[in-house]
């Protein structure tokens, strides 16, 4: 149930004296006449910016001083992206201001007799649009929302339907054709929608030198979107940040933690990689590339002997293999050498992903791996679909490579099982 809407409430200030003009914006836009304009909060920009933490601590605030006894709604990409991204940062920003209890995936805030339920839910696919209909809310906070389905985003802004309710959303940009920029940021003006657009230059929490590593983490469109906060095409090469400077002649000595990554393929070419990782950096020491159109299929045993003599003598403990290809999985498995594991497949986040570590240095490259020296001058993007999707051709050792980044650089835990 809504309380008395005292909208003169003005949030304690001298809290915020830290954040920037746009992070104020956003702080207090509910409580002066754009409370009357504006149904909807769209936060958009670079990495980094700002945006997340101050369009969080606005939704509560808001929420808090607006309404008793009212369900919320926080989502992001995931339950756990939203815990992570949103809840921790957001329970220290208002650290002494509520009380604060959660219990699953439900957060209930209170001060004096006050009190709201905070619900968390992620919007990872099609089907999340079921978990949060039927619900009646006093408004949702979208974080990441370029990043979930239509369906979802759009389902949680149809539940809130209590009088008053706003919606929140911080997200960084995609391609221009995406339904968010064309729907609802190119629309503002007639959708009620305040549109605020974050650099960099909006977090007074970053040093010029935190601000100058994160321009060379990225390049090409990703450089556009992430670090200048366009709605960017994504156009030419896929990784154009890619030189010689990245391909050694020699290997250190001190190589360690090796794995082998897997694009398979019967009449696809098949791609495997040997890497050894050595001061932080990972070396593609050697590989294995095969066109099955060009020399003939191989078997999944003659492909499994490959693997082994692309392993020599080093103490390989895990395979990064294609998520479809099950029986030669299972044929690593009847071997017993090398522990397997399915490869992360969510393609634009790995290509991102590997963008990131080429720009950093973090990838490179013996000069024996002529395949994928080759792949990287020919990978582009595929302009005419509209979509952030690569041209379906010399792409098989840029998949293996992005399962090798995903799955196990940056993707998630090194395991020897």
């Amino acid at each position: 149930m809504k309380a008395s809407a005292r909208q003169s409430n003005q949030p304690q200030k001298s809290r915020f004296t830290s954040f920037s003009p746009k992070q104020k914006r956003v702080l207090t836009w509910w409580t002066d006449e754009d409370r009357e304009r504006y149904d909807v909060l769209i936060c958009d920009g670079a990495v980094r910016s700002g945006k997340t933490t101050a369009v969080a601590v606005s939704f509560i605030l808001w929420a808090m001083e607006c309404y008793h006894d009212t369900s919320f709604a926080i989502c992001g990409k995931t339950v756990g992206a939203c815990r992570r991204n949103v809840v921790q940062p957001l329970r220290s920003a208002v650290a002494g201001l509520y009380k604060v209890r959660a219990s699953g995936n439900v957060m209930e805030l209170s001060r004096g007799k006050r009190k709201n339920r905070f619900y968390l839910f992620g919007g990872k696919d099609e089907g999340s649009a079921a978990l949060i209909q039927g619900m009646t809310l006093g408004g949702v906070l979208l974080d990441e929302a370029a990043l979930m389905p239509r369906s979802f985003v759009e389902q949680a802004m149809a539940r809130c339907s209590v009088e008053g309710a706003k919606i929140w959303m911080s997200l960084n940009p995609e391609g221009p054709t995406h339904w968010l920029y064309t729907e609802w940021i190119c629309k503002a003006a007639e959708k009620r929608v305040l549109r605020l657009h974050f650099t960099m230059d909006d977090n007074p929490s970053l040093s010029e030198n935190v601000k100058a590593r994160y321009r060379g983490m990225y390049s090409g469109v990703f450089y556009r979107r992430f670090i200048l906060g366009e709605w960017a095409a994504a156009d030419g090469l896929v990784y154009p940040m890619f030189s010689e400077q990245m391909v050694v002649q020699t290997l250190p000595e001190n190589l360690v933690r090796f794995v082998i990554s897997v694009d398979y393929g019967t009449m696809n070419p098949f791609s495997a990689g040997l890497w050894g990782e050595a001061d932080g950096k990972w070396y593609r020491m050697r590989e294995f590339y095969h066109n099955g159109r060009e020399k003939g299929a191989l078997t999944d045993e003659e492909y499994y002997q490959k693997l082994e003599e692309l392993a020599g003598d080093c103490p390989v403990r895990q395979v990064i293999v294609d998520p479809s290809a099950a029986s030669f999985i299972q044929c690593i498995r009847r071997h017993g050498r090398f522990s397997v594991r399915k490869a992360k497949n969510s393609v634009l986040v790995g290509i991102r992903h590997t963008a990131g570590m080429l720009s950093e240095g973090k990838l490179l490259f013996h000069a024996s791996c002529r395949d994928t020296l080759r792949e990287f001058t020919l990978y582009v993007w595929d302009k005419a679909s509209g979509k952030d999707q690569p041209v379906k051709e010399n792409d098989h050792a840029m998949d293996d490579i992005r399962y090798f980044v995903e799955t196990v650089a940056t993707g998630g835990n090194f395991s020897f099982r």
